[in-house]
């Protein structure tokens, strides 16, 4: 620190002094600054430098445009009516060159309303959102023309309208009817069944995959994927984005949902064609019956896609969306806990096997034949169809579990509080659409009204206060 020059009032400065009286001769200082100014959080006060400030002049404390709107110049401080605690990492923020901490009292959306509020600008908001492991949210834009707009909003936001809301309601109903036509028609008393031709020796009486267009359930299904292909379409014409509308998850699922019904309904068609006892190179009953075999393998696998329809109702209910978020924020909690149960699952099963291998009534014949115990085991399930007999055997069983129980509780936590994070985000949106809440934040002191505040609003006071304008 430098010290003050000295000389004396009789000398002339740059002269040594040879007596009198020695005075200071002062520094000069920019003022501009070195200003500290007073700031006032609810009745707490805190002080800093201008230059502080004015680190960031794009936000509310660094522009004095915006600053002066809350100048109190009877008190000559800045107040604003806002979380205190919040207020310590604000000003931490411009201390020291744009770090943002949030203090752990305040809670997340409490201080995402105080960054809102001093308008620490998009780029702060975003770091802190990565620093608190927010997810984050993609853009969902709107179709330019005013007519798809409103389609649009019929059909992906129920909650946008009343007539939105029935159209959601039809959806709902629609996909609730084909899930219950897919599990009643498994019942064996709706099932039909078909004579096949196999062997020269015998016949071969098996369900029939292919069903009967005049069958109840078949007729359902046909309206249920009427209303499933109209919705699709109409949403994608009125879809803002046409290539961005096959990369989302929800509107494969909708594809996923309608395609089993027309393969079925293509090889309806074949087969009633087949009836029409047309002439055909002969195939051998070997043959034959591999064909069959294949074909109802794959109708199969066709009828099982239907069940993906489950998930058409994720659309219009909010926790299973919740439960979406969640599972996609944990993927790499997910991704390490099935890494440890892999890791666990070839380790114990090796030593599992070993452990058996001088046992006649060992279940375990080889290392493969041992990863399911060592799943069911880790997962502490328990299936009981495989179970070690001897003492090492036992002992091995007994550390698969305790490994299986430590490894699945490390990353719940993590998955909880994703969760609890999405849950709480949703049901605060819902309370802030259904209550307005007024939070009075801006001071009336402004330029041309000091001292307004404290009058009591007689004329002949107002103007003795300003006699001099």
């Amino acid at each position: 620190m430098s010290l003050p020059k000295l000389c004396s009032q009789e000398e002339e400065p740059g002269k040594p002094p040879q007596g009198g009286v020695v005075t200071f001769e002062p520094i000069q200082h920019d003022h501009d600054f070195c200003e500290r100014v007073v700031i006032n959080v609810s009745g707490l006060k805190f002080e800093t430098q201008l230059r502080t400030l004015n680190q960031f002049p794009e936000t509310l404390l660094g522009d004095p445009a915006r600053r002066i709107r809350y100048f109190d110049p009877l008190r000559n401080e800045y107040f604003f009516d806002r979380n205190r605690p919040s207020f310590d990492a604000i000003l931490y923020y411009y201390q020291s060159g744009g770090r943002l901490r949030r203090p752990v009292n305040v809670p997340l959306d409490v201080f995402s309303e105080e960054i809102k509020f001093y308008e620490l600008g998009e780029q702060a908001t975003n770091k802190f959102r990565e620093d608190e492991g927010f997810i984050k949210e993609e853009e969902k834009p709107l179709p330019s023309n005013e007519r798809q707009r409103k389609i649009w909003l019929l059909f992906e936001y129920p909650e946008s309208s009343q007539a939105a809301r029935v159209v959601a309601i039809i959806s709902v109903f629609v996909i609730l009817l084909s899930i219950v036509i897919f599990c009643l028609e498994t019942l064996p008393e709706f099932k039909h069944y078909k004579v096949f031709n196999t062997t020269t020796n015998g016949t071969k009486i098996e369900e029939d995959e292919v069903p009967d267009i005049t069958d109840p359930f078949f007729l359902i299904e046909t309206l249920c994927i009427i209303w499933f292909t109209f919705e699709l379409i109409v949403r994608f014409l009125a879809c803002p984005n046409k290539f961005n509308f096959f990369r989302d998850v929800m509107n494969i699922i909708d594809i996923i949902a309608i395609i089993p019904y027309f393969i079925t309904l293509a090889t309806v068609v074949a087969e009633e064609e087949d009836t029409l006892n047309l002439p055909r190179a002969p195939v051998s009953p070997q043959d034959k019956s591999t064909n069959q075999a294949m074909s109802l393998a794959i109708l199969r696998v066709i009828r099982l896609v239907r069940v993906f329809r489950i998930f058409k109702l994720s659309r219009h209910s909010k926790g299973l969306q919740i439960l979406g978020r969640t599972l996609k924020a944990s993927m790499r909690e997910l991704g390490l806990l099935i890494f440890f149960l892999f890791i666990g699952v070839v380790l114990f099963s090796s030593a599992v096997y070993f452990a058996e291998a001088g046992s006649e009534n060992s279940f375990f014949k080889s290392i493969p034949d041992a990863f399911w115990w060592a799943v069911v085991t880790m997962t502490t399930v328990g299936y009981g169809d495989m179970t070690p007999v001897g003492v090492w055997g036992k002992i091995v069983g007994s550390l698969c579990a305790i490994a299986g129980v430590l490894t699945i509780a490390l990353p719940v936590p993590v998955i909880v509080s994703n969760f609890n994070y999405f849950y709480h985000r949703e049901t605060d949106q819902e309370e802030m659409q259904s209550q307005n809440f007024n939070h009075v934040t801006s001071c009336p002191y402004l330029p041309g009204t000091m001292g307004e505040p404290y009058l009591s609003g007689k004329d002949d006071e107002k103007d003795d206060v300003y006699s001099d304008q």
